[in-house]
């Protein structure tokens, strides 16, 4: 998803002070730029195999989602401190090279540190953010607290985007992160098989003064949706929604928005920085992210389109490994 900058003032919580210090570097300034450019999300024609009133049929079964997304490091340290002690991640497995970190035992994050690796650039392919879906606004608005709390230079901002309530942070690394909550799918609209998205001002002490405090969940947090920076969407569509198989759910100035069953977005591509950007180096950011499919069938499917489409990929019991034109690379499991 994308995000607008939001201002902030000084006022108290009815519980604590809270002083959120926007960032300050200039990339995250251009991409919220970017990002408010972009983002009105319509289309005057009818995509195939969709309907004026609902989402477009992807090929990919209805339970599909997203999974482990792997992030590539030169210090593990700042990033145990930055997604433990602020976002407030568990320690699942821990050793000198790598780091597992989730929710609820499930793993959401896997950093793994790699020496040698030249540092994640903007305008090249790569990770623009992981996003991480909280089951509630009340989930939420504790993980932002503790998050500006913790870590306030991290923040980058917030946006209300009529599917979501999202806030954008910077991890140690300069890796977007987003935290978000889903607004009721009955309030989703639909129009010509593209689900209506935008950036509406999201101010966060009137989200934690509304949300803090209510009752929790014990629903766990999970991958939500993984946003990309590739060098052209045509190719984009053409291996995530025509040869994966997610059905496209938003258009916008830039950026295309995938998803299966009937979500506002799995997966998203944008070129806000990285047209005509080639195929990755060995740079830190991401290293893979995983996508669950569901069933055996469903992913021997997949093997098939990738196969008819002619392209190379790796693929063991239960598992297909691709990168996409960029090098970007999609771990597909059963």
């Amino acid at each position: 998803m994308v995000s607008q900058q939001t201002a902030v003032s000084r006022r108290p919580h009815p519980k604590r002070t809270l002083w959120i210090v926007l960032a300050s570097a200039l990339i995250l300034l251009l991409a919220a730029a970017g990002i408010w450019r972009g983002m009105n999300a319509t289309s005057s024609d009818t995509p195939a195999g969709s309907s004026a009133t609902g989402a477009t049929a992807a090929v990919l079964p209805d339970s599909t989602q997203l999974g482990t997304i792997e992030l590539r490091t030169a210090a593990l340290a700042p990033m145990r401190d930055f997604y433990v002690d602020a976002v407030g991640l568990e320690v699942l497995g821990e050793s000198s090279e790598r780091l597992s970190l989730g929710n609820n035992g499930v793993e959401l994050l896997s950093v793994t540190r790699t020496d040698g690796l030249s540092a994640d650039s903007p305008t090249e392919a790569g990770l623009y953010h992981s996003a991480i879906l909280y089951p509630t606004a009340q989930a939420l608005a504790q993980t932002l607290l503790n998050v500006v709390t913790e870590a306030p230079q991290s923040y980058a901002g917030s946006a209300d985007h009529a599917v979501s309530l999202a806030f954008y942070f910077s991890d140690p690394d300069g890796n977007g992160l987003e935290l978000y909550s889903d607004t009721p799918r009955e309030e989703w609209v639909w129009k010509d098989g593209l689900v209506q998205m935008g950036s509406a001002v999201l101010d966060p002490n009137a989200f934690l003064n509304e949300h803090l405090g209510a009752a929790a969940t014990d629903a766990a947090a999970t991958v939500g949706h993984v946003h990309l920076r590739v060098g052209d969407l045509k190719q984009a569509r053409a291996f995530y929604a025509d040869t994966l198989g997610f059905a496209v759910t938003a258009e916008a100035n830039g950026a295309l928005f995938y998803a299966a069953g009937g979500y506002h977005h799995h997966l998203a591509t944008n070129t806000w920085s990285s047209a005509g950007a080639k195929a990755r180096g060995e740079s830190s950011g991401l290293g893979s992210l995983a996508v669950h499919v569901g069933d055996e069938a469903a992913l021997q499917d997949v093997a098939r389109r990738l196969s008819d489409a002619g392209l190379t990929f790796m693929q063991e019991s239960g598992l297909i490994t691709v990168d996409d034109p960029w090098g970007n690379t999609v771990r597909l499991l059963a």
